[in-house]
């Protein structure tokens, strides 16, 4: 079975139990923060090493976890240990993530400008995403600025890539002209 389909059931068996139990808010807050943590090499090292054994690991995890995340994320750490599957949990925070964001009809969007935009120009676009039927009910954006676009700016979301960019405009003409016969039977003589 492939990682991806592990840690999908994993999530999804999370996710519906944070659901019987009334705390889906109070999970994810626990498993953004378990994303922070897995940022320390050393912490995701040990998720993933077989050397370390499961008792030492469970013996980490309590130490670290239990008191500051819920009774559920905590009981959830203790299965994954018991059973071996504690190198799936980097996985396993990201499907969570991506199936939560998907229950509550979030669509995650990048958007990458050449310079820098103001507060009324970023709303706008959200907005415009919002009442668009591209993007679900609501709208998670995050914001890059690359110089290289020279102009305009890039838009990613789900599996889509607007790309209004005056480097890619450039691009675009370099190659008409490029594959242009004429144009190049000119530019020969």
């Amino acid at each position: 079975m492939s990682v991806q389909r592990i840690a999908s059931r994993y999530a999804k068996s999370l996710i519906d139990l944070a659901v019987e139990q009334d705390k889906l808010e109070r999970i994810l807050e626990d498993v953004k923060s378990f994303r922070e943590v897995l940022k320390n090499r050393e912490f995701k090292l040990l998720t993933k090493s077989p050397i370390i054994s499961i008792s030492k690991k469970k013996d980490i995890f309590k130490a670290l976890f239990e008191g500051k995340y819920d009774k559920l994320t905590v009981a959830f750490f203790d299965i994954l240990l018991t059973k071996g599957r504690e190198a799936y949990l980097p996985d396993i925070a990201v499907a969570f993530l991506a199936q939560y964001k998907k229950m509550k009809h979030i669509s995650t969007v990048k958007l990458i400008t050449a310079n820098p935009l103001g507060e009324g120009v970023l709303a706008a676009i959200k907005a415009k995403l919002v009442e668009s039927t591209t993007t679900d009910d609501k709208v998670e954006m995050s914001v890059k600025v690359d110089p290289k676009l020279i102009g305009g700016f890039v838009l990613e979301f789900e599996d889509n890539v607007y790309d209004a960019s005056v480097s890619t405009k450039l691009d675009e003409l370099k190659k008409g002209f490029r594959d242009n016969k004429y144009i190049s039977q000119i530019i020969a003589r």
